[in-house]
């Protein structure tokens, strides 16, 4: 579980909250099961009306990918990589046959595989890319849908305000009862605004995020698989692949090569 999206939409809430209670507000008055159905309800007929259902299945995904923390490590596959451009500078790139099989990155297995082939490496290259824009665009139209909700929702709550304005104006026969029935009328409106900014748009831009590290992360495999199968040098390999890395992460490998230097 991703602990920092988990943390934000609580914090979000719970300051929301905190706030209309620490002026005397009562929570009761702000769960309107009317308002939530015309602002959620349509809100997502909006959505599903902007996209085909073969996006639409994917929402579970993209909410696995927003929510669920994925611990990348850079370094263990720069590692990795090196270590497999020694075993093919010294054995032939057919004695990684067997490990490229057995690896569970679908990604790296895929070009492994076409090394061991013997596959051109400009076709290797544009395969690979090819795979990674459809990973890319993917990831984008995932982003889109909450994208769209965030666009919606707040134009669903002004309609559940007015058709809430509506009903008032349509009762004006009781005073008293004006002012608790104007203020469930602009429920809607809070919910749609703080649907869109606490929720449907900080989530597509963490997807949007996690996108752009998958796609990193390929980037590197790319250039790693394509200096293995030119029969770089392994060090030289090793250098050009932590320019991919992260400053701090970049850092930390300095630090290790120097300690392995110095050991031996």
């Amino acid at each position: 579980m991703d602990l920092t999206t988990v943390l934000g939409l609580v914090l979000g809430l719970a300051g929301l909250i905190g706030g209309y209670m620490w002026d005397g507000g009562h929570i009761s008055s702000l769960i309107i099961p009317s308002a939530m159905l015309i602002v959620f309800g349509g809100t997502f007929g909006a959505v599903a009306v902007s996209f085909p259902l073969s996006i639409l299945a994917k929402i579970p995904k993209a909410l696995g990918i927003a929510f669920k923390e994925v611990k990348r490590e850079p370094g263990a596959i720069i590692d990795e990589l090196v270590d497999m451009a020694s075993i093919a500078r010294r054995e032939g790139v057919l004695a990684l046959e067997q490990r490229a099989q057995e690896h569970t990155n679908p990604f790296l297995k895929d070009g492994l595989l076409m090394v061991v082939d013997g596959t051109d490496p400009e076709l290797t290259r544009q395969i690979l890319e090819l795979e990674m824009d459809a990973i890319e665009h993917q990831v984008n139209n995932m982003s889109k849908v909450f994208e769209v909700g965030g666009g919606y929702a707040p134009t669903m709550g002004i309609i559940g305000t007015v058709m809430g304005l509506i009903h008032v104006l349509g009762n004006l026969d009781d005073p008293s009862s004006l002012g608790p029935a104007i203020a469930v009328a602009f429920t809607a409106t809070l919910y749609g605004v703080m649907s869109a900014n606490l929720v449907y748009l900080p989530i597509a831009n963490k997807i949007k995020v996690r996108g752009k590290e998958m796609v990193s992360e390929m980037e590197l495999m790319l250039e790693g698989i394509l200096a293995l199968q030119a029969g770089e040098n392994p060090q030289l390999i090793k250098k050009k692949l932590n320019s991919f890395l992260h400053d701090k992460s970049a850092k930390k490998v300095a630090e290790e090569d120097a300690d392995n230097g110095a050991e031996r």
